[in-house]
């Protein structure tokens, strides 16, 4: 875009330029990322779309602006959308219980004791409900945490693992026989409940998760490349994905090392478990679109998948109490930083920007992938960042608050 229209959008010309080197200097050009996707919507444009790099080093194909990416945990939002489109529907209320669905999670109890094989619970304080899966308040976990007795016991059984040869329908009965970390509402801690959201999505809609996305969201949104599994006639422009450091029980001694190659993935094929919670793949352009519906308050070019108030809803920090995560945290893993932090139905939220010690405006909501992809939108700035890569584990680099530094810079006609 020429300095003139970066003027109108009041985004400084030489410093959108300085996002690009930094990102080239200090992470492509180094070696740290194979390469990166950026785009910046501003005022109704796109500020910045800045390919760096490539998607495949063993191959050495370039990246382009239509690189296919795994896109994790940003499959959250996506699924917290669907499930807001059967609340406005009443087809499912936020205060129902869980068990109105799940009949065998009635009398989940709370972990008092012991090991898998010999639990001792004690009983919830109040039944788990639907908001509580949309927050991450379920007391449900993630095996990968590695904290508690009951981590341990969704590792063994392989609770929410993406490459698990199960279903939906096998999870749901596994959490059925394992304790909560807590009693719902009392805390928050990162977990499988997006997972839980995908299969009440397609139970209560009478179809298969993956085609209620494909049908009341990708197709109406023209998100043409984002799926749970890459078509034969697009592997081509399907990124290799990368990890450095600890992963799980494999440490990298040296990296970036090549951790999915493209051509023999487990994403060529459709999966048996399709993850509500971090199994899609997209591309800039198809997480784009889906991020400028949200900003338009659930439109985009003449469809609307949510009423504007739904989703003013679903970005206002839900946390008991009004508090920010580092009060109700149980797991240090996040797709986002703490202080001055919230969380809403299915994205973290910006509640006091100063403690946040970056710049931002209060109400902003974001979230980001495993690979280290990150999105955020602000509506006060009429705003939008997209950020793609395919490095494992996000926690590896601070590009996230570098980055939200960095455009928040670039900003020269502040509605803050």
């Amino acid at each position: 875009m020429s300095r003139e229209g970066l003027e109108k959008q009041g985004m400084s010309y030489e410093r959108l330029a300085r996002i690009e080197r930094f990102l080239d200097d200090n992470y492509v050009a180094t070696g740290t990322f194979a390469g990166t996707v950026t785009q910046v919507w501003r005022r109704g444009e796109l500020a910045l779309n800045s390919v760096l790099g490539l998607a495949d080093r063993e191959r050495q194909i370039p990246m382009a602006e239509d690189s296919i990416f795994r896109i994790y945990s940003m499959t959250k939002p996506i699924t917290s959308v669907a499930i807001m489109m059967l609340v406005e529907e009443c087809k499912i209320a936020l205060d129902d219980p869980v068990s109105k669905y799940i009949p065998a999670w009635e009398k989940l109890g709370v972990y008092a004791g012991g090991f898998m094989e010999s639990f001792q619970t004690r009983a919830s304080a109040r039944p788990m409900r639907v908001v509580d899966l949309l927050r991450h308040t379920s007391g449900l976990t993630y095996g990968f945490h590695q904290n508690t007795n009951v981590d341990a016991a969704y590792r063994k059984l392989k609770v929410g693992e993406l490459a698990t040869a199960g279903t939906l329908d096998d999870m749901v009965d596994k959490l059925a026989t394992l304790p909560l970390e807590f009693s719902p509402g009392d805390a928050w801690n990162y977990s499988v409940s997006t997972d839980v959201l995908g299969y009440l999505v397609g139970k209560i809609s009478g179809m298969p998760f993956e085609d209620f996305l494909k049908a009341r969201i990708f197709e109406p949104l023209g998100m043409t490349d984002t799926a749970f599994y890459v078509p034969q006639e697009k592997v081509s422009r399907f990124c290799a994905c990368y990890a450095i450091g600890a992963l799980g029980s494999k440490v990298v001694e040296q990296g970036p090392t090549l951790q999915d190659d493209p051509h023999t993935s487990a994403y060529r094929e459709p999966p048996s478990f399709v993850s509500g919670g971090g199994g899609l793949v997209s591309t800039a352009a198809d997480y784009m679109r889906f991020a400028r519906m949200l900003l338009g308050g659930g439109e985009l070019d003449g469809v609307r998948l949510l009423g504007p108030k739904t989703v003013e809803l679903m970005t206002a920090n839900h946390l008991p109490g009004g508090a920010d995560l580092p009060r109700l945290s149980r797991s240090m893993f996040s797709e986002a930083s703490y202080e001055g932090v919230g969380f809403g139905l299915g994205f973290a939220t910006t509640i006091a920007p100063a403690s946040t010690l970056i710049p931002g405006n209060a109400g902003d909501f974001f979230w980001g992938g495993a690979a280290s992809t990150f999105f955020w939108v602000d509506p006060r700035e009429d705003m939008i960042v997209v950020f793609l890569t395919q490095l494992l584990p996000s926690t590896a680099w601070p590009v996230r608050r570098q980055l939200r530094t960095l455009v928040y810079s670039a900003i020269t006609d502040s509605a803050g």
